[in-house]
């Protein structure tokens, strides 16, 4: 049985530790303050579906205690991991496979790249490469996540909907260790489909990501009246057509056009989205790796981005504003 240990166990990484759990796939969880106390007088439960499962992993708060593991899943914000890197660093080892369930352009996104753009870093996502030098993108496999789930309160995660995990090799190789871990996650009760070209399904879903986060962060509504009300819609159809040009500049292909996908998150309904939510709460947000990324790409390509630059410039006034007051 893999050693695999979940890092940053709130509602995504909490949702695929219960769901091995009940598999009978075990896991470690690193976690601290109140949620792992409740999971260790109460185990961690996972509601959904109507079903209530409560799972008892392995709980750790020093992962020195835990030793380097067959797969590290990663389920932390992507502005989180450098501010980690010094407590994840005991548990990876040379035949560690780091499991990138991160949002947004990736630290990773350029390893094996063609040139102009082989290896580059991500000023966005890694600015002093740090994450590059310490989860090296050779022992890494990338991760889009499409569940939604929340920590309703310390030990309980309460997953409304979604079930897939689309994963890949970056250089889109079909490898031993992404088909084991899609594996695993099949067993679990997930999708797991293995793409050859992630980094097309990781634009699929930042293109939504780029215009609903931010601009949701900047007027309060919800995925429902963004993509519908005629106020909003045409700046959300805008930026991602910005952002097509940009990646499309990087060599991605497209599988559906811009409409479609803005249906997609309409489908959604009175969905607020996870960055108004840390917003509201205080927390960072981000904003960097959803946006902030498709700008620098897009300065690395020669595309101009106007209006996601204007919108990254009014996201990172109104956080600056928020937290002096």
């Amino acid at each position: 049985m893999p050693g695999i240990c979940i890092f940053g166990a709130g509602a995504i990484g909490g949702l695929i530790a219960a769901k091995f759990e009940a598999s009978g796939t075990k896991v470690s969880v690193v976690a601290r303050g109140p949620h792992m106390a409740a999971m260790r007088a109460h185990g961690l439960t996972l509601l959904s579906g109507g079903e209530r499962v409560v799972a008892h992993p392995v709980l750790a708060e020093d992962p020195e205690n835990l030793g380097p593991q067959d797969y590290l899943v990663l389920t932390l914000k992507a502005h989180s991991l450098a501010p980690a890197l010094p407590v994840l660093r005991p548990l990876i080892g040379p035949s560690t496979t780091i499991v990138a369930a991160v949002n947004g352009i990736p630290w990773w996104y350029c390893y094996g790249l063609s040139a102009p753009f082989t290896d580059r870093r991500v000023r966005a996502v890694d600015p002093d490469g740090l994450l590059w030098d310490a989860l090296p993108p050779s022992q890494t496999i990338g991760c889009i996540i499409y569940p939604a789930a929340e920590v309703s309160e310390p030990g309980v995660i309460v997953q409304s909907y979604g079930e897939r995990f689309s994963l890949g090799e970056p250089d889109g190789t079909l490898s031993e260790r992404v088909r084991h871990f899609s594996a695993l996650l099949i067993a679990a009760g997930f999708k797991a489909p293995v793409r050859p070209r992630l980094r097309d399904e990781i634009w699929i879903k930042l293109w939504g990501n780029m215009a609903f986060n931010p601009l949701s962060v900047l007027t309060a509504a919800t995925l429902d009246i963004l993509t519908t009300d005629p106020d909003t819609r045409p700046t959300v159809r805008a930026m991602m057509l910005e952002g097509q040009a940009v990646a499309e500049k990087l060599g991605v292909r497209f599988a559906i056009d811009v409409d479609r996908r803005i249906a997609g998150g309409a489908e959604v309904g009175r969905h607020r989205t996870s960055m108004l939510q840390d917003f509201e709460r205080g927390r960072p947000l981000e904003i960097e790796a959803l946006l902030g990324a498709v700008v620098e790409l897009g300065e690395w390509v020669g595309q101009p981005t106007p209006l996601a630059r204007a919108i990254l410039g009014l996201v990172r006034q109104r956080v600056r504003i928020r937290d002096a007051g």
